[in-house]
């Protein structure tokens, strides 16, 4: 008997002790544990709160390292009710440095609601403001005078742009709200803005230093070469005043890799100011025409009908055409821009000359079938993918649509009734530059994040024509320029380039006292390393593009090969046979 009772109680003190061991195990485990280092950091529940914290917006530049976009300190001016004792000093201190009426001041401090503990009189005040007010309190404190207890200052982020209007068409702009609209500040504006944390905050100032460090948004760097943009700007500006222009675009180009180099329209925003948005634009395609607006571009159209037509072998550079200055296409009769007849001319001739008629027998030639398979393949009727935000497709009618007629075969090939965007233009012309392969442009350069660097790589939209065929017409163009004696040349420099001048569709056909004129080129001809298009609209001095838009691609033309230090084509040529 008393060794069953012994057996028992060897039994009940084995289970006291593995239960003593599971609470040891149990307590380490809870000490251990996320959650009571949440308690342990709160101290006491009311030493502090749960807060919201928003990282800082990552920067951009330029590809040289200039700033863009950055972000500045500002502050959220308010009073702790408790704290508060003399409202009419806090009322008449505040009004003068703020801006506000004594009286706008007075009834937020006096008229909140009994249950509220803090008042903001201003949000979004200036670093300089608030350390006048500062200083201002420091002195009083000195003198003994506590007239202004209760005032805090929350500091926090502001989107700021220390170049004002420059590539505002590129860049958009962040609203106090912190959302990107436009351009970059909207196509990436998650990586931009980061990723927001929840954290306890302690109300002892002497534990800040516990509060987490948030990673900060993504750091952007961009295509764009900022010296070149301010130039461009400046040569578009002009470009408006000379020749009574409502608006345009310039656009520079690597045809090599897509990357945008410079990309200006008007109007311009200051970015600072991002409120002035609603007097300057009707809609948000006017933000940035190079991109969001598609218009009937006209005759620069033709080099990629020519293209097609090479590519088939429907005709080759010696093909001649007798122009008697007109045609007729599914029953209509088309005629030359000046309603001439230039005789017999070979395809450069009628590139030179740019002849409506001709491009227009070209295009029957090949057949609607073979004409617009090439026109998807150079993209037109798409968006180029650009990386930003607010980007128009244009319009290709073809063969099916409800809209298309046969004569549309014919006035297609010579710019009228397509519309494309400046972009998309040069998306498709730069595999006339490239050796037959069309890039896909893009503003993002780089991204820096955690102190890595991610270059972004070059894209390549496929290859609508053959490399011979691309090098043939790109000296066609060339030929056909110079004979022109163009005033889109630049001098040391053999440049390839086509202008388009198109008459402004109306509800009751086309206007044609009003144009819009524009230009597309490249150089040098012998290897491209950029392409520039131009586009005004509704010039009033001249309504030819030769003699509007082609001047103002020479002068970019010539800022571009001092910025991107291309030596002219005598020394380049030198410096590839030296060894």
């Amino acid at each position: 008997m008393r060794q069953m009772y012994a057996v028992r109680s060897l039994f009940v003190m084995i289970g006291l002790v593995f239960a003593g061991l599971a609470v040891i195990v149990q307590m380490i485990r809870i000490q251990n544990s996320e959650q009571a280092k949440i308690f342990i950091s709160q101290g006491d529940r009311y030493s502090g709160e749960f807060a919201t914290i928003y990282p800082e917006r990552g920067e951009i530049y330029d590809r040289g390292g200039h700033l863009l976009a950055g972000n500045r300190t500002v502050y959220e001016v308010g009073v702790s009710l408790p704290d508060m004792t003399d409202p009419e000093k806090l009322a008449s201190v505040l009004g003068t440095y703020l801006g506000l009426s004594y009286d706008e001041v007075y009834n937020k401090l006096t008229d909140s609601p009994e249950s509220w503990q803090y008042v903001v009189i201003q949000d979004y005040v200036g670093a300089e403001t608030v350390s006048s007010i500062q200083e201002l309190m420091r002195q009083m404190e000195d003198a003994d005078d506590s007239s202004l207890s209760g005032l805090g200052f929350k500091p926090h982020f502001q989107r700021s742009y220390p170049e004002n209007s420059l590539a505002s068409n590129v860049l958009g702009f962040v609203t106090r709200d912190g959302r990107g609209y436009f351009g970059i500040e909207e196509k990436y504006n998650d990586l931009l803005a980061g990723n927001p944390v929840q954290v306890w905050v302690p109300r002892d100032p002497n534990k800040a230093a516990e509060i987490p460090k948030v990673p900060n948004g993504t750091t952007l760097v961009l295509t764009l070469n900022r010296d070149l943009q301010a130039k461009v700007e400046t040569i578009l500006d002009q470009a408006l005043m000379n020749y009574g222009a409502e608006n345009g675009a310039i656009i520079v180009m690597d045809p090599r890799n897509g990357e945008i180099l410079a990309m200006a329209t008007t109007p311009r925003l200051n970015l600072n100011n991002y409120t002035d948005y609603f007097t300057l634009y009707d809609n948000g395609s006017q933000y940035n025409r190079a991109i969001g607006m598609a218009y009937e571009a006209g005759s620069v159209v033709k080099v990629l009908t020519m293209a097609a037509a090479l590519d088939t072998g429907t005709v080759t550079p010696g093909t001649t055409y007798i122009d008697t200055g007109s045609i007729v296409v599914g029953g209509i009769n088309i005629q030359n821009w000046n309603r001439d007849s230039w005789g017999q001319q070979d395809m450069i001739g009628c590139l030179q000359h740019s002849l409506n008629v001709c491009l227009a027998w070209v295009a029957t030639q090949m057949g609607p079938q073979t004409f617009y398979g090439y026109m998807e393949r150079f993209g037109l009727g798409h968006p180029t993918g650009i990386d930003l935000a607010g980007e128009a497709m244009g319009r290709l009618k073809v063969p099916g649509d409800s809209d298309w007629y046969n004569v549309d075969l014919g006035t297609n090939a010579f710019g009228q009734g397509v519309t494309v965007t400046p972009l998309q233009m040069m998306m498709a012309v730069s595999a006339i530059a490239n050796d037959g392969r069309m890039v896909t442009p893009h503003v993002l350069y780089s991204m820096l994040r955690d102190g890595h660097q991610y270059n972004v790589p070059s894209q390549y939209a496929g290859s609508p024509i053959s490399a011979e065929t691309a090098r043939t017409l790109n000296e066609m163009l060339a030929i056909s320029l110079e004979q022109e004696s163009s005033l889109a040349l630049l001098p040391g420099y053999r440049l390839v380039g086509k202008t388009g001048t198109a008459q402004i569709p109306t509800d009751f056909g086309y206007d044609s006292t009003h144009t819009n004129v524009s230009f597309i080129g490249w150089g040098p001809a012998d290897d491209p390393q950029f392409m520039i298009y131009v586009w005004l609209q509704k010039p009033s001095a001249s309504i030819w593009s030769s003699e509007t838009a082609a001047p103002v691609f020479a002068q970019v033309a010539e800022e571009t090969v001092i910025m991107l230090n291309i030596p002219p084509d005598v020394v380049r040529n030198q410096l590839a046979i030296t060894p």
